[in-house]
């Protein structure tokens, strides 16, 4: 029975960058890459990539990079396995960066800043559940501090709205929830405007040169409504023995029964990101390491081993009544996601997490 997709891929990309000569080989043109890619993830990075050898994004850095990475730092490991004691509450997050105008910003002590945050061409799949616009409320100066607040920009005169925070997360960032006014009915508005007001509060004498703060920045968490990509779960996942299935266990079970390097068990299989040449806008992980079953099934399945019934009885067959009747196989039992944090063609961020993209664990079917 052979290895079902997408393990069938690994072995072919195995064949073209091997990890062990990631190190010796220069990274793959781009011209070549869609011809290389055969596992899911990376079809699925692949239309975010570079549309063409033109395509170029320098380094991301910036507030909204730290902002990104410790929130993708929170949610994930260093493998890119989401944590279980996430709270995102979704599988996508996109950072999208303002658009500033109306020339100088400060005037005597007062920095006024107009910012519009553009939401058109985001994919039909991606449904808004929450916005919110980051930034610092109060940054520190030589001879004082530079007290922030947001404002909402109303069409024609209609008054601006002083923009209240409602949460403080971590290293002294404020968040404004925007989900009310970016939604109308059923539908999202394509833009949204702000107005970045700062004022340099300070000793009696004391002078500042005048320092931009760093643009407040849009977080759209929105639900990919793609089949491989369901929305993790608000409660942890718990894991329990099907009476239909081998006990997701089992390599710890053959190690325990004194068993080989030979038996079924979950095998690595790193792709480095760098190797690809993605490395420049793919922030995290820096390489995928969704592995496979290798090995032999034990040569009888019996019952309390939790195997599915046809397993058993090709077992059985295969031993005992004809040999040219294959072996169950060693095939994955259980998947976990994992979560991509990339720059977008645009300079924005994005965080995804994409369902079933590593195994976890092996089973004989």
């Amino acid at each position: 029975m052979a290895i079902p997709y997408p393990f069938t891929s690994l072995l072919l990309l195995l064949l073209v960058v091997p990890l062990s000569q990631a190190a010796k080989q220069p990274p793959l043109p781009l011209g070549s890459l869609p011809a290389v890619p055969t596992l899911p993830l990376l079809q699925a990075l692949q239309t975010r990539a570079p549309g063409s050898p033109g395509w170029q994004v320098g380094p991301a850095s910036g507030q909204s990079l730290r902002y990104m990475l410790n929130l993708y730092r929170r949610a994930a490991d260093h493998e890119g396995r989401p944590r279980r004691s996430r709270s995102l509450g979704t599988n996508t997050i996109r950072l999208v960066q303002a658009s500033s105008h109306g020339g100088q910003p400060w005037a005597g002590r007062w920095y006024l800043q107009a910012l519009t945050y553009h939401m058109e061409g985001q994919p039909e799949v991606e449904h808004l559940l929450r916005a919110t616009v980051v930034y610092l409320p109060s940054l520190s100066l030589a001879h004082g501090r530079l007290l922030c607040a947001l404002e909402l920009v109303g069409a024609g005169e209609a008054p601006r709205v002083l923009l209240s925070p409602t949460a403080h997360p971590r290293h002294g960032w404020a968040e404004v929830d925007v989900t009310s006014y970016l939604v109308l009915g059923n539908s999202s508005v394509g833009s949204l405007a702000l107005r970045h007001v700062c004022v340099r509060a300070g000793r009696a004498g004391g002078h500042d040169a005048p320092v931009a703060p760093g643009h407040p920045f849009l977080l759209l968490y929105l639900n990919d409504t793609q089949a491989e990509l369901a929305p993790p779960s608000a409660e942890p996942h718990r894991h329990r023995r099907d009476t239909g299935t081998l006990a997701h266990d089992l390599p710890n079970y053959l190690r325990e029964q004194g068993g080989e390097k030979s038996d079924c068990s979950l095998r690595p299989f790193p792709v480095s990101f760098a190797q690809l040449g993605w490395d420049h806008w793919i922030i995290a992980p820096h390489r995928y390491n969704p592995r496979y079953c290798k090995g032999t099934c034990p040569h009888l399945l019996r019952y309390d081993y939790h195997a599915p019934n046809h397993a058993v009885v090709q077992s059985f067959v295969h031993q005992l009544v004809d040999a040219n009747v294959p072996q169950p196989s060693c095939v994955p039992y259980r998947y976990s996601p994992i979560s991509v944090l990339m720059i977008e063609r645009n300079g924005g961020i994005l965080y995804k997490e994409y369902e079933n993209m590593i195994a976890e664990s092996c089973t004989c079917r």
